[in-house]
């Protein structure tokens, strides 16, 4: 890579899959930075924490990928409190979801959400961040 992203973020409730994730983007060596967050309201307050005072501990995303089905706050109660948060003047990152879901409504209910640039199903790949490098980052390649 070119450029590598500043910071990748994973957002799942499940650890396991974050952990594995975290090792596919690691391998792909395509950022500096992976952050995960077992959850909603984890990744939330992450992000807000980042777009207010970004350091290398809490570097501000430039692609996330998003778990549809979490307890306590899924992927989309996530993303309609994501369009309200405040993240000043700073470029926003290119989300992700990345599902189990097989339902068709869902690839078409994620589309109607700007800040949703794709829909994928998991497990996240080498080969799916290549795809997504290529197409949302493609002067960092």
């Amino acid at each position: 890579m070119k450029n590598k992203l500043n910071c990748v973020m994973l957002i799942d409730d499940d650890e396991a899959t974050n952990f594995l994730h975290q090792i596919v983007v690691k391998e792909t060596g395509c950022t500096r930075h992976v952050k995960t967050a077992c959850g909603a309201k984890e990744a939330l307050n992450y992000l807000h924490r980042s777009s207010q005072h970004e350091s290398t501990d809490c570097p501000v995303p430039d692609l996330i990928f998003l778990d549809l089905n979490m307890p306590g706050m899924n992927g989309w109660e996530f993303l309609a409190m994501y369009e309200g948060l405040d993240t000043g003047a700073k470029k926003k990152p290119t989300i992700v979801m990345l599902t189990t879901s097989l339902d068709p409504d869902d690839a078409v209910r994620a589309h109607t959400f700007p800040e949703v640039a794709a829909f994928e199903g998991k497990p996240c790949t080498n080969e799916m961040i290549d795809k997504i490098l290529v197409k949302y980052f493609p002067d960092n390649i």
